[in-house]
C-alpha cells in the first residue's frame, strides 16, 4: 500500500484550496481517489464518486477516510478551485523524478483544444493546453493552459521554462516556429526543430529557394547532410528523404539564437494504387551533418499526436469534456495525463490502454502495481 502514499507524497506541496473549517476530506485523500477513479476509467465527478464508494475497502486500507468518500460536489468544488499551475508544478517535478534525466529524448510540444469546455452561453471559448512529451520515455511531460485572450505563442514559453530539456531535441510545428521560442530552447540548453511553413513570409521562401539551388547543382560546393529512411505498415509504404544544408547564407541567421542548418523532408506515400508527395522545411541547431537526428525529430513529433492526444480522446474520451468551471477541465486534463503515464509505466500487462483501465478497476492488486509505477525513478 506504501506505492500510493509514495505517489501522493510527490503532490503534497500542492496547496488546498479550501477554508480549512470546511475541509471534512483531506486533499490527499481527494487526489488519491481521484487519480485512481480516473486510472479505472471514470471520466467525471460523479462516476468518480461511485467509483469510491465501490472501492471504499481498498482506500480504508491506504489512507484516513474520517467522513467516508466525498461526493461528486466535493471533488468538482476541489478541482475547479484547485490552482493548475502548481498541480502542473507538482506533476512535472513527478515525472522528472520518474525520468531522472531525459538525456537526448525528442520532446514534442503541441497544442490541443478541449472543444466541449467551450461555454457558449457566458461566451467562454474552450479551454486549449500546449502540452510536452518525451518520445522515447513515452511520458506526458507537463502542461500549460493558453490564455483566453492569447495564443500559443505565449503559452510555450510558459512550459519551456518549467521542463528541464538540457541535451534534448525540442520539435514544434510552426506556430512555435517564433525567435523567441528558438531562444528559450537554446537557453535550456537543447536543440531545436522548428518546422518553417509559408505563413513566415521571406524566411520559407528564402531556404525553399537555397534547396532549389542546391539541387539544380547536384549540392556542389554546398556542405550538406542526406538521410533516407522507409517507414511501412497497414497497407501504406511512406518513404522519406531529409536533407541538411547550412544557413550562414541566411540573412537573418544571427536572429535565430543557434541556429545551424536548414532541413527540408521530401515525402513520398503510397496507399493502394494512390502516391502523394509532401515537402516539409523546418529551422534547427543541428549541425549539418545530423541529417539522421533531424529524420528522428521529424518522426519523433508525431508521437504527441499518435501517443498523447489521440489516446486521451480515444482511452480518456477527453474530446467529450464538459468540464466549464474555474480550473476543473484543466485539473481533470492533468489528472488524465498522470492516469496515462503510469498505465504506461506498468509494462506488466500486454494489452491497450482502455483495456489496462478496465483490468485496474476489477483488480485491486494490479491498481497497485499501476500505482507503484509512480513512486520511483527509472
Amino acid at each position: 500500500m506504501s506505492s500510493a502514499l509514495s505517489l501522493l507524497e510527490h503532490f503534497a506541496q500542492v496547496p488546498d484550496p479550501r477554508l480549512e473549517r470546511t475541509q471534512l476530506h483531506s486533499l490527499q485523500s481527494i487526489l488519491l481517489i481521484a487519480i485512481c477513479g480516473v486510472i479505472c476509467g471514470a471520466e467525471n465527478w460523479a462516476a468518480i464518486e461511485r467509483f469510491g464508494h465501490a472501492k471504499q475497502d481498498f482506500f480504508t486500507k491506504i489512507i484516513d477516510l474520517p467522513n467516508g468518500i466525498p461526493s461528486h460536489d466535493t471533488f468538482g468544488r476541489v478541482f475547479a478551485a484547485l490552482n493548475t499551475e502548481s498541480f502542473n508544478e507538482a506533476f512535472i517535478a513527478w515525472v522528472q523524478c520518474l525520468t531522472k534525466a531525459l538525456g537526448t529524448d525528442i520532446v514534442a510540444i503541441d497544442g490541443k483544444t478541449m472543444r466541449r469546455t467551450r461555454n457558449a452561453a457566458k461566451g467562454e471559448p474552450a479551454i486549449h493546453l500546449v502540452s510536452a512529451f518525451a518520445h522515447a520515455n513515452g511520458v506526458a511531460l507537463g502542461q500549460v493552459a493558453v490564455d483566453s485572450k492569447s495564443n500559443e505563442i505565449t503559452a510555450i514559453p510558459a512550459l519551456l521554462q518549467k521542463l528541464v530539456l538540457s541535451g534534448c531535441l525540442v520539435t514544434l510545428d510552426a506556430m512555435g516556429c517564433q525567435k523567441v521560442i528558438a531562444a528559450n530552447i537554446v537557453d535550456a540548453g537543447a536543440d531545436y526543430l522548428l518546422s518553417l511553413k509559408g505563413n513566415h513570409g521571406t524566411a520559407f521562401d528564402e531556404v525553399q529557394q537555397y534547396f532549389a539551388h542546391a539541387d539544380a547543382t547536384a549540392f556542389t560546393d554546398i556542405a550538406h547532410g542526406h538521410h533516407e529512411d522507409i517507414d511501412a505498415g497497414h497497407g501504406r509504404v511512406e518513404c522519406r528523404r531529409v536533407d541538411t544544408v547550412p544557413m550562414d547564407w541566411f540573412p537573418e541567421r544571427m536572429l535565430w539564437r543557434g541556429l545551424q542548418s536548414a532541413v527540408r523532408v521530401q515525402s513520398e506515400r503510397h496507399i493502394g494504387n494512390e502516391t502523394s508527395h509532401e515537402t516539409r522545411y523546418f529551422l534547427s541547431t543541428l549541425p549539418v551533418a545530423e541529417a539522421q537526428r533531424a529524420a528522428e525529430g521529424v518522426r519523433g513529433h508525431w508521437a504527441i499526436e499518435n501517443q498523447l492526444h489521440w489516446c486521451l480522446d480515444v482511452a480518456f474520451n477527453e474530446d467529450q469534456q464538459r468540464m466549464r468551471t474555474g480550473d476543473a477541465a484543466a485539473n481533470m486534463a492533468l489528472l488524465s495525463k498522470l492516469a496515462l503515464n503510469l498505465l504506461k509505466r506498468e509494462t506488466s500487462r500486454k494489452v491497450g490502454i482502455k483495456i489496462r483501465r478496465l483490468e485496474a478497476g476489477w483488480n485491486d492488486a494490479y491498481l497497485l502495481k499501476v500505482l507503484a509505477a509512480g513512486g520511483g525513478g527509472n
